[in-house]
């Protein structure tokens, strides 16, 4: 059964870091691209990044850049979301998401909008 499952949410102050966790199963992620989104209380989906499987490039939206950083463990089949320096409006569930077509390139950020597997999102509060 393929699934994507995120960790690591919780409440943070203003400032501080979470690095958020998505382990997948029932597939090898290491051919797919991957891609964190979130979306706060009474918002729209909201793109945070994209990294390709071909050649580790990433995309990030630029309200996020030099504050979010995506990486991969391919050996341990997880993906993860470094935050630094959180801020109040980054309070949302974030979710990561993986694509299921091998080697398929992305040039955006929101990738997410083509990934076909998503997890059920983890919620991150930052308190001012």
């Amino acid at each position: 059964q393929v699934q994507l499952v995120e960790s690591g949410g919780g409440l943070e102050q203003a400032g501080g870091s979470l690095r958020l966790s998505c382990a997948a199963s029932g597939f090898n992620l290491d051919v797919y691209a991957i891609g964190w989104f979130r979306q706060a209380p009474g918002k729209e989906r909201e793109g945070v990044g994209c990294e390709n499987a071909n050649d580790g490039s990433t995309y990030y939206a630029d309200s996020l850049k030099g504050r979010f950083t995506i990486s991969r463990d391919n050996a341990k089949n997880m993906v993860y979301l470094q935050m630094d320096s959180l801020k109040p409006e980054d309070t949302a569930v974030y979710y990561c998401a993986a694509d299921s077509k091998p080697l398929y390139y992305y040039n955006g950020y929101d990738c997410y909008r083509y990934l076909e597997r998503w997890g059920q999102g983890t919620l991150v509060t930052v308190s001012s």
